[in-house]
């Protein structure tokens, strides 16, 4: 009898350890379970903080290709929307569920945000791109006609100097009688006391008809001027001139005479004639006195 009351308890026990054995494993398991579980929960919360940083970054790269102060503004805003969320996130336990569910929900929108951002810098850029082409292009065209107006205009200036030219006058056929009181030719300087000289001024349709000043500048063996009478405008300065005459041009060949009244003493050698026309030389020539 007591044989088999020792065999019942031995088997009682027996179960009882088996038992607890068994809730031993299992309590170890679940730890093992639970870890397991935080350990993944912690890299899902680890994975979600990279990609709240991933967008945080691509907001701040987006901002460096606009100029467009409105939008700029905007992405800031979300861009500081995100690093709040990040911030929750960093602050939240791997286990509280509940949470880690709603911050995950969270970088569905963001995704899409920031796509719709992306979408419309990447169209500013286009349009961006579209107008400095066009920008260039019109640069181009402006430069091009600057150039052609440059060309023209040249090419304007040279027909006008070659009109000008064309336009002047030209005296030819000089002729010089240095003569003593009474009018006679004299070749001796003592007894110079009046010049005639005259020259022709050849015909020209292109020159504009109407009342011209014919300047004679005549000068001495020493170049200073014969008998100044007055100054006249040549170029960038002023000239003397001995004699000055009214003449009525029309175009067609005209004979002119003048003449120069010689009231200083006058030495022997070279004299030069210079004949002056819209303040431009038309003609010269010398002669000498003994």
């Amino acid at each position: 009898m007591k044989d088999r009351k020792f065999v019942v308890f031995a088997t009682v026990v027996a179960v009882l350890v088996a038992i607890l054995a068994f809730m031993a494993y299992m309590l170890i398991d679940k730890s093992t379970e639970n870890e397991q579980l935080q350990e993944l929960a912690e890299l899902d919360r680890q994975e979600m903080a990279m990609q709240y940083r991933d967008f945080d970054t691509q907001y701040g790269e987006l901002q460096k290709q606009l100029s467009n102060d409105s939008l700029i503004a905007q992405i800031e805003e979300e861009r500081r929307h995100t690093q709040a969320l990040l911030e929750e996130l960093e602050n939240t336990k791997a286990t509280d569920a509940r949470e880690i569910k709603r911050l995950r929900k969270e970088i569905s929108t963001l995704r899409q945000v920031l796509r719709n951002y992306i979408m419309q810098v990447d169209s500013l850029n286009r349009l961006n791109e579209s107008l400095m082409n066009e920008n260039s292009e019109m640069k181009s065209q402006v430069s091009q006609a600057n150039n052609q107006i440059y060309s023209l205009s040249t090419e304007r200036n040279a027909l006008k100097d070659k009109v000008n030219i064309a336009a002047q006058l030209d005296a030819t056929g000089f002729w010089v009688s240095p003569r003593n009181k009474r009018g006679k030719d004299t070749s001796k300087a003592k007894d110079c006391k009046k010049l005639a000289f005259g020259f022709t001024i050849v015909k020209n349709v292109t020159a504009e008809n109407g009342q011209r000043i014919l300047y004679a500048r005549i000068l001495k063996p020493d170049n200073s001027v014969l008998g100044k009478k007055g100054t006249f405008a040549y170029e960038d300065t002023q000239l003397e001139y001995t004699e000055k005459k009214y003449v009525e041009y029309d175009g067609e060949e005209q004979t002119i005479t003048m003449y120069s009244d010689i009231d200083e003493f006058v030495v022997a050698g070279t004299y030069k004639v210079f004949v002056f026309c819209d303040s431009q030389m038309i003609g010269q020539t010398s002669f000498s006195l003994k």
